[in-house]
């Protein structure tokens, strides 16, 4: 007898398939209208995280960020216009190229971009509105000068150097955050449980699955943008 696929019983919402509250219990985003400056009260480990937190106490409240590389307890952390690692300033008092992190996407969102251990971004170019970053893709973005930044690199940036070793070990970590591991291919699989499975049919013309598709068929390429091979 076949059994459900794997999308439909993570979507069904299980205690298996379901991410412990701790590992995401600590919200990552600073506050508005904080003035003068603020304190780092603690550095901490998330299990949802890869980098280590720093709680920071500021005018208006406390907040979570991700600790900048170099940052320690008792550190003061400036939120006007100190260029210095840790410190919180808008992007248009960020000189040109200055390493940033965790960027806001519009001014007073408390930081959305660039949140995992060891990435930065650079400040490129600056216009009378707009403030022009260069992300760890490559790729030149767009912010709106008013936009909040953290000054530095994140902490924790030795994270992929040292090997798993072991199978468990990776297990564990990719369970604390819900991720699917270890991942079984499709086509691996007997016919009665997924729609790729058996030896036979391997050279379909498309995985392309339809918009209507119940939840048992609905897989391989998901509204696709484009299909075929890249031209060069």
């Amino acid at each position: 007898m076949g059994k459900r696929i794997i999308q439909q019983a993570r979507g069904h919402g299980s205690f298996s398939y379901r991410v412990r509250r701790n590992a995401y219990k600590y919200k990552i985003k600073y506050l508005r209208n904080m003035t003068g400056e603020g304190t780092v009260i603690e550095l901490m480990n998330s299990a949802g995280h890869s980098a280590p937190l720093a709680k920071i106490r500021s005018n208006v409240g406390d907040f979570y960020i991700p600790a900048c590389k170099g940052m320690i307890e008792g550190q003061k952390i400036n939120f006007e216009n100190e260029v210095k690692p840790g410190n919180i300033l808008h992007l248009k008092n960020i000189p040109i190229k200055t390493e940033i992190y965790c960027i806001e996407s519009r001014p007073g969102d408390g930081g959305v971009f660039i949140k995992t251990a060891g990435s930065s971004a650079v400040v490129t170019r600056v216009t009378e509105n707009d403030v022009f970053v260069l992300m760890p893709s490559k790729k030149e973005k767009k912010f709106n000068a008013k936009c909040r930044a953290i000054i530095g690199v994140i902490a924790g940036s030795g994270r992929m150097d040292k090997p798993l070793v072991k199978a468990g070990k990776s297990f564990y970590i990719k369970k604390s955050r819900n991720k699917l591991w270890p991942r079984t291919s499709a086509l691996k699989m007997n016919v009665i449980d997924h729609p790729f499975g058996s030896g036979r049919g391997k050279r379909i013309k498309s995985k392309i699955a339809k918009r209507n598709a119940p939840a048992g068929a609905k897989v391989g390429l998901l509204r696709p943008r484009r299909t075929g091979k890249r031209k060069k």
